[in-house]
């Protein structure tokens, strides 16, 4: 589907790689350019698979990787000369990075007018907090999101998966990109896009922010319909497991209550009285209170009420609904076997996903890139003389 696409990917951690994987999944080629000096964070996250990270060999799948210090002036050369080929690229450094490596995309305009130039960053490349670090739970605050995620009286709860960084960076940067090559295809131009993680995740206040932007009306911890203020939770089975309760429609209400033993409350569901609404979360968290998960999962396996058990992610993973969606896929290892991935969740009547391989190790495809780029035996060697490679491709040729 996007196999046309070509993308050199400077980014590390987790928001460029998962973008770039998308894209990836989807038929682009992505050319990741790694430090051979410098850790990455990815790599050493346990558990293992062999040498390298379960992570990262998900996260960097049918993706090419080349070794490249860049900051030897040498490397700028190599890039230049990759982005005639490579004409979309991610980076995902502070601001000022790239401009002080020669990377920046006024510099890589130069080498190809109609490059797509995609920043990354936690805040952005203007504002007081440009320069400032940042992780995903610092962009979710300085957004609004964490400050109603909480129970009242209660600290803000990290959330299992990474917000900001996924929903926030990795998803409207493929957009971004995305929209930039179709305006290429019809203009012939190529663009800047500067991405921040926090303007993203400032927009995903998109139930609760327009009501204090229009109305004053500011979110705050089990304030709203949907963050706990409401029947719509969690509620704890009498063994100590949780069920998730999403029944806000009226018929969806009927069978809850019908469900929980309950039906003389079902008024209380909808009321906008405080106190209703105290007394009816009250009786529904007794009623949980009373059977064990798995006799809840019978009593709601057939009824639909919105009612869902909160399983782990084992249990995800053996669910029927994710194996009929063929939600875990095997991918090629370079051993001849296979490592079961989370697969990409895009469904297509024109595409079926490819996935050619695990990510690989530190500059593996260095010189294959190189020597399709043009660079010939005698070339090769004299970067790798001057180290611009690192030791992974000290030991590829000689």
């Amino acid at each position: 589907m996007l196999q046309s696409m070509r993308i050199l990917d400077f980014s590390k951690l987790l928001p460029g790689p998962y973008a770039t994987m998308m894209l990836a999944d989807l038929g682009a080629e992505i050319l990741r350019v790694e430090s051979p000096n410098l850790p990455d964070f990815i790599r050493e996250l346990p558990p293992f698979d062999g040498e390298d990270s379960a992570v990262h060999q998900h996260l960097n799948r049918s993706k090419k990787s080349i070794s490249l210090d860049l900051k030897k002036p040498e490397a700028a050369m190599v890039i230049k000369r990759l982005v005639r080929r490579f004409d979309i690229v991610l980076e995902q450094f502070r601001p000022g990075v790239m401009e002080r490596l020669g990377l920046d995309y006024e510099t890589l305009k130069q080498a190809n007018p109609k490059i797509i130039y995609c920043s990354l960053t936690g805040y952005g490349q203007t504002g007081p907090y440009r320069q400032r670090a940042g992780h995903d739970n610092n962009y979710l605050s300085i957004a609004g999101v964490a400050g109603y995620s909480a129970r009242e009286n209660y600290p803000p709860v990290p959330a299992g998966i990474q917000i900001a960084d996924i929903a926030g960076g990795s998803l409207h940067s493929v957009i971004a990109i995305l929209s930039a090559v179709i305006h290429r295809e019809h203009t012939g131009e190529g663009q800047y896009i500067d991405l921040s993680m926090t303007d993203a995740s400032f927009s995903l206040n998109a139930m609760f922010g327009p009501g204090f932007l229009a109305a004053g009306v500011d979110p705050r911890p089990e304030g709203t319909e949907l963050n706990g203020g409401s029947f719509y939770d969690y509620y704890q089975t009498k063994d100590g497991r949780y069920f998730s309760v999403g029944s806000l429609e009226p018929s969806f209400r009927t069978k809850l209550c019908e469900a929980l033993g309950i039906p003389h409350m079902v008024h209380l569901a909808a009321s906008t009285i405080a106190e209703d609404k105290k007394d009816f979360k009250h009786a529904v968290t007794q009623a949980f209170m009373k059977k064990s998960f798995e006799e809840w999962l019978v009593i709601f396996r057939d009824l639909e009420a919105c009612v869902e058990p909160v399983l782990t992610f084992s249990e995800a993973c053996e669910h029927p609904q994710l194996i009929a969606r063929n939600m875990i896929v095997d991918v090629p290892k370079n051993n001849g076997t296979y490592q079961r991935q989370i697969a990409s969740p895009i469904k297509s009547s024109a595409f079926n996903q490819e996935y050619k391989h695990i990510g690989g190790s530190r500059g593996a495809d260095t010189i294959e890139i190189l020597q399709q780029i043009g660079f010939d035996e005698a070339q090769i060697n004299e970067l790798i003389d001057k180290d611009v490679f690192g030791l992974a491709v000290d030991r590829l040729i000689r």
